[in-house]
């Protein structure tokens, strides 16, 4: 049964950052941060966050019937608009005070939510850059990804290919096996930092720019990866091109009522720091 959100604990106290953890983002595009929730909080969260997660996955596919991208994990989007008990958590300041300290920002506002567990046996995820599919004219945007639960190397944690952010947009190459390749010699030949975030504890966190490349292997273990990941993106940003099918879609669902050259500001996109 989903608990209400009374019964959750609050996160809205400031999780201090250390200049040295705001200039490792800056420098590398990717940061990894220890306890950003306590266990408690965790705990509390991941039960209503995996049973929101069940109700509204629509993937039913065996992982062997699905593409590259499906088999990466299941994925389940804005949480928030469908469980009173998830908006609490994807609303939280705490969370978007980290994502607009480590960009500089003054405010933040919501792109969207998103749950991403990743099955036993389920496939890797390919390189790739997060704001190729996201119509957003400004580089100050990020993404916060959390361990739901304690996951290991071998259950898919992420690797970060550092300093790659400040290249910006590098192709229009979404999630699969072209990217993979594309971006896998990319790596290679400009001899970005890579960064394996290892094993995680639930309740650790790592913040990523839209232009950092990033991967993950698949699940070799015996649980299921379940991460709840928030992204979002200064205040005052413009709606840029939507120069793939990809963005086009996600300005007719993200961003709904805007349009290319204005605010990226609709009813879906509140400011959630300050």
């Amino acid at each position: 049964m989903t608990i209400e959100p009374p019964t959750l604990p609050q996160l809205d106290t400031p999780y201090p950052l250390a200049p040295e953890q705001i200039a490792a983002y800056q420098r590398d595009g990717h940061v990894l941060l220890r306890g950003v929730a306590s266990p408690e909080e965790v705990s509390a969260y991941r039960t209503v966050l995996a049973e929101a997660a069940a109700r509204l996955n629509t993937e039913t596919r065996p992982i062997e019937q699905r593409d590259t991208y499906g088999k990466a994990f299941l994925q389940i989007m804005n949480l928030w608009e469908n469980d009173v008990a998830s908006k609490q958590f994807t609303f939280s300041k705490r969370f978007g005070r980290i994502a607009a300290e480590l960009m500089g920002a003054d405010a933040v506002r919501l792109y969207h939510d998103q749950a991403l567990f990743k099955e036993p046996g389920g496939g890797h995820t390919p390189w790739h850059q997060d704001q190729f599919y996201w119509p957003l004219a400004t580089d100050q945007t990020i993404t916060m990804w959390m361990a739901l639960v304690d996951a290991e190397e071998q259950m898919g944690t992420m690797t970060f290919a550092g300093g790659s952010h400040e290249e910006g947009f590098l192709g229009h190459l979404e999630i699969s096996d072209r990217s993979e390749d594309v971006f896998n010699r990319m790596v290679a030949d400009r001899s970005f930092r890579l960064s394996k975030v290892g094993d995680l504890k639930a309740g650790d966190v790592t913040f990523h720019s839209g232009w950092t490349l990033h991967s993950a292997p698949g699940n070799r273990g015996v649980r299921t990866r379940e991460a709840m990941t928030i992204i979002y993106y200064a205040d005052g940003a413009l709606i840029g091109e939507t120069d793939n099918k990809n963005r086009q879609a996600d300005l007719e669902r993200w961003l709904p009522g805007c349009s290319v050259g204005g605010a990226a500001s609709s009813r879906l996109n509140p400011v959630l720091y300050p």
